[in-house]
């Protein structure tokens, strides 16, 4: 147990706020970019493929880097790795402001997406480090839950205000003084971990293959370009994947000890995340498009209709879902969250052409926010039951790495839901918002499946209890305190 963890305090809940406001910064880029692509594109000249690249070129790092990230904060510090990744995001965040081409500007987010990966591949080890015990786990837990699922649509607000208010320059320098405040917070909170060391191995083979596999995988989710070369592309990163379990099965310091998985929640966990993320995640992608393209709202209103879900979020995850985790357990409060997400879907599944925000799109994203906020910190507490807090720095990257793939995977697979569906009918004579309806309603009931089977693997595969004493100890790493 960390010093700050045994003395606990007012010291303890800044260092949580500290995570947090990190943890927001990396998730507002996501979003806020997003609503300033059109004025990139006119100003710096990118051409509709090119364009992708401003956000891919900061997806395909993020999602490749997050799991060994994790692994090196094992071995040579959490606190360190933190705060190496937020420099190196808040420089890059100036160098992306200050672009004047798109050479400049593509590179640049590369690297801010790589300082992403690192500072929030720790995140969530540090936080269970720090609170150990299960109430007070949930309730940072949910708090960490609420920045991740209020933090995109803040962006979207955000974004549309400083592109209109000043400039999409804006929308990357903003990230500047916020950083700046972090590092220092950090410098002064943070307590010095220790690691294992790099003399306790890293396997820089295994390290190699997961990141290319892993990469190349989140490049394959995002490209839009021909389907014969993302089918190669796939099977490359299938290989490359396969390659690293059969190099972690033989290393000697693996990089993700296999072990790690006989802990049926960190398994569970996993599998459920995936899942839950790519049907939310898809369905805020296409309620934003429907918002604007049926509903005619501009971005910055489609932002502000998205304001309900954190707020119903934020009542949930801050207020009595770590106590009903603690009394019920987290399995039936995961399941309970994940199935009324999912009756905010079915309502989705029909909103007319002529539709109402407050009839037909407000119930249904309270119904999110709802079951988000009630499953959010259940999966991922169960995903960080990694035996031990030495271990939870793994744990951590690979919780983060499912989110991503998650995220991508579901909004990819959506978007060519809606598209496909929607072409089919414009080409047949539909006209072109009845079409366009018809796409979300088809795209809404893949989401609503994505969650249906998150809830069935909970109900089948999550322990009804689990905690931090799960992972078999011969996964476990020595660590040592670092003396101050």
């Amino acid at each position: 147990m960390s010093e700050l963890a045994r003395q606990g305090g007012k010291s303890r809940q800044l260092a949580l706020v500290v995570l947090c406001l990190a943890s927001l910064m990396v998730v507002l880029d996501g979003t806020i970019v997003v609503v300033a692509l059109p004025s990139i594109q006119s100003d710096l000249g990118f051409s509709p493929p090119n364009l992708a690249w401003v956000v891919n070129a900061y997806l395909v790092p993020f999602g490749g880097l997050l799991l060994l990230s994790g692994r090196l904060g094992d071995l040579v510090g959490r606190r360190r790795v933190f705060l190496i990744g937020l420099f190196v995001f808040t420089l890059a965040s100036l160098a992306c402001g200050l672009a004047t081409d798109q050479v400049m500007l593509i590179v640049f987010r590369f690297v801010q997406g790589t300082g992403g990966a690192l500072a929030s591949s720790v995140v969530l080890s540090m936080i269970v480090t720090l609170f150990p015990e299960q109430r007070e786990q949930g309730k940072a837990l949910g708090l960490f839950s609420f920045v991740q699922a209020g933090g995109a649509s803040i962006g979207m607000i955000l974004g549309g205000v400083l592109t209109q208010g000043l400039s999409w320059h804006w929308t990357m320098l903003v990230n500047v003084p916020i950083g700046i405040v972090v590092v220092a917070a950090s410098f002064a909170l943070l307590e010095r971990d220790r690691g294992a060391g790099l003399r306790a191995g890293i396997d820089v083979l295994g390290a190699v293959l997961v990141t290319a596999g892993a990469m190349l995988l989140v490049y394959v989710i995002v490209d839009t370009g021909a389907p014969a070369r993302r089918w190669s592309l796939f099977a490359a990163a299938v290989v490359l994947l396969v390659a690293f379990v059969v190099r972690q099965a033989k290393a000697a310091t693996p990089l993700l000890p296999l072990g790690l998985f006989r802990a049926r929640p960190v398994t569970a966990g996993n599998i459920v995340m995936v899942l839950l993320v790519a049907g939310m995640m898809g369905f805020q992608f296409l309620t934003a498009l429907y918002l604007q393209q049926v509903l005619g709202l501009d971005a910055l209103a489609t932002g502000f209709a998205f304001l309900p879900t954190p707020v119903a979020n934020a009542l949930v995850s801050l207020g009595f879902g770590p106590r009903l985790i603690a009394k019920i357990g987290a399995r039936k409060v995961l399941a309970g969250g994940m199935l009324i997400a999912a009756l905010g879907l079915v309502l989705l599944a029909r909103v007319p052409v002529d539709g109402n925000y407050f009839t037909d799109v407000l119930p249904a994203l309270l119904l999110a926010g709802i079951g988000m906020g009630a499953a959010v910190p259940a999966v991922v507490g169960a995903g960080m039951s990694a035996g031990s807090p030495e271990h939870a720095g793994v744990a951590s990257g690979l919780v983060n790495t499912t989110l991503q793939i998650g995220s991508a995977m579901g909004t990819a697979v959506l978007a060519t839901v809606a598209a496909t569906r929607t072409a089919d009918l414009e080409g047949s004579g539909t006209a072109r918002l009845d079409a366009a309806a018809s796409g979300f309603h088809l795209a809404y009931v893949g989401s609503t499946v994505f969650v249906v089977l998150a809830i069935l693997a909970a109900v089948v595969l999550v322990p009804r209890r689990f905690g931090m004493t799960e992972t078999p100890a011969e996964v476990r790493p020595e660590v040592q305190p670092e003396a101050h």
